[in-house]
């Protein structure tokens, strides 16, 4: 039986994103990377840890993934993930990538309904410690990796069924347990990203384009008309760190981890941390980098004009 998460006593609960790990080969970097997971671990102790993509690349992406996900699963700390654009490009399919990441009791990452386009479309409720109903609900997306469609190209967006099937859930939830709200998980960020910082003060650095879709298929909107989700969790750019509220909606980048692929002199590796609380609707959330700073006031954004 799949671990139950509960908030703790004092009606919090933590969650650590890891984004773009990117485990390659074992070799320096990437047991550097083990290293800053297990620290950042040991000084958070969280409830969940989310992989938000690119946890591995490479030909060998299925024998090297348990190596991946050791330290959380050392810590005994449950964990989900969904797929990056850069999983399965090579190697391994993502139907053998979950079976691995299901080896271990501690992983939460369901494939999801099989008529959905994508694999690991899911959701997780957390019980309220006082309550002992659900609080808080996490969705996770498959994001995809290429546009198949040659007049469009770039990257891949969320598709028509993937967003039929939140509204649906999303529906369902609230039928059943009433107004609780949510957060979501996908790799890829889709273009509101771009729209919040160019037009909304935001909060962190942005070292690089906002690497979107170029095809908008409308998942914010849904998210606004189902009125559950109150922040939304990325990676994919590894030196963009910022956060920015559009409409009601936190869209938050998460702290790349991972050393064996793209970074920026001067932008440390780490993680993001978030904390729900079980009675109110908003959450907070810090970056912890890798000497084990404590970075919770990020530097704020005005957009230009």
């Amino acid at each position: 039986m799949k671990k139950e998460l509960k908030f703790r006593q004092d009606g919090t609960f933590k969650i650590l994103q890891f984004t773009d790990v990117h485990w390659v080969d074992g070799c320096e970097a990437d047991l550097r990377t083990s290293e800053l997971m297990k620290k950042i671990l040991e000084e958070e102790t969280p409830d969940l840890v989310v992989f938000t993509g690119d946890t591995v690349y490479g030909s060998h992406n299925e024998t090297v993934l348990r190596r991946a996900v050791q330290p959380v699963n050392g810590a005994e700390i449950p964990w989900a993930a969904v797929f990056g654009n850069h999983d399965a490009e090579v190697g391994a399919p993502k139907e053998a990538l979950l079976r691995v990441q299901q080896e271990s009791p501690l992983c939460l990452t369901e494939a999801g309904a099989p008529e959905v386009s994508g694999l690991g479309n899911y959701n997780l409720l957390i019980i309220g410690a006082a309550s002992g109903r659900p609080a808080w609900n996490l969705y996770f997306f498959d994001s995809g990796c290429l546009n198949t469609n040659d007049r469009v190209e770039g990257y891949d967006y969320i598709k028509r069924d993937q967003i039929h099937w939140y509204a649906g859930l999303s529906g369902k939830v609230r039928e059943q347990y009433g107004e609780i709200p949510a957060l979501s998980f996908l790799h890829i960020p889709f273009p509101e990203y771009k729209e919040v910082w160019d037009f909304h003060t935001c909060y962190g650095e942005k070292n690089e384009e906002v690497c979107c879709p170029k095809q908008n298929s409308g998942l914010f909107s849904a998210m606004l008309e189902m009125g559950d989700v109150k922040g939304v969790f990325v990676g994919h750019d590894h030196i963009n760190d910022y956060w920015g509220e559009l409409h009601g909606v936190r869209l938050c980048y998460g702290r790349a981890t991972g050393y064996n692929t793209y970074g920026k002199e001067g932008f440390a590796h780490g993680a993001r941390v978030i904390v729900l609380k079980e009675n109110e609707p908003g959450f907070e959330t810090w970056i912890r980098l890798e000497d084990g700073a404590v970075v919770k006031n990020q530097p704020a954004h005005e957009p230009e004009g």
